[in-house]
């Protein structure tokens, strides 16, 4: 099993921003959204130690405007992402194609910091597989920045969590506008 494990992260890491495919999804996720999209949400954010007031998921949907995510239609780490950002709240279009490089280009990924997808959300990049609650935090902020990068693919984010349990620590980087990256979140 171990071995699958170690073969499924190796077909994912990214290789200059141009991706074919990962461990295959389990099913198709093409655009299921039917939320409309809203603004960011003014409020300050809550510390990331205290827990969020449950909501079901469309109560949520309808606070969090839509993400886009833009992944290789066999990433099955990708789906499982995508599934964290339902399952807290988010609205979010699936968009499947081969080459993500001009995506990743196109937003303003800096070189190195690239992942297995990359989404846009309310004018922000999103790139890896970054924390909803992190995601949920800048757009509270609304922040003068690109976005946030989650580089490689940490063993225990969401979407990479292992069959054991086991965790890497790893730290969001916030791309500032003129794209150098700083310490965000750590988990």
């Amino acid at each position: 099993m171990r071995q699958r494990v170690v073969l499924a992260l190796v077909a994912c890491m990214p290789a200059a921003f141009a991706l074919s495919a990962c461990s295959p999804a389990p099913t198709s996720m093409e655009d299921t959204a039917s939320a409309p999209t809203s603004p960011p949400v003014t409020q300050s954010a809550p510390p990331l130690a205290t827990p969020e007031p449950r909501l079901s998921a469309p109560v949520l949907a309808a606070t969090n405007p839509r993400v886009v995510v833009h992944k290789s239609e066999s990433c099955g780490c990708c789906a499982a992402w995508v599934d964290h950002m339902r399952a807290a709240g988010f609205s979010v279009q699936v968009r499947n194609q081969d080459n993500l490089g001009p995506i990743k280009e196109q937003v303003g990924v800096p070189a190195g910091k690239g992942s297995c997808h990359t989404a846009e959300v309310a004018g922000y990049f999103i790139e890896g597989h970054v924390p909803p609650e992190d995601i949920k935090r800048l757009l509270a902020e609304q922040s003068d920045a690109k976005g946030l990068v989650l580089p490689g693919m940490p063993a225990g984010s969401p979407g990479m969590e292992m069959p054991d349990g086991r965790r890497q620590p790893f730290t969001v980087e916030l791309v500032r506008r003129d794209g150098t990256t700083v310490p965000y979140a750590r988990h």
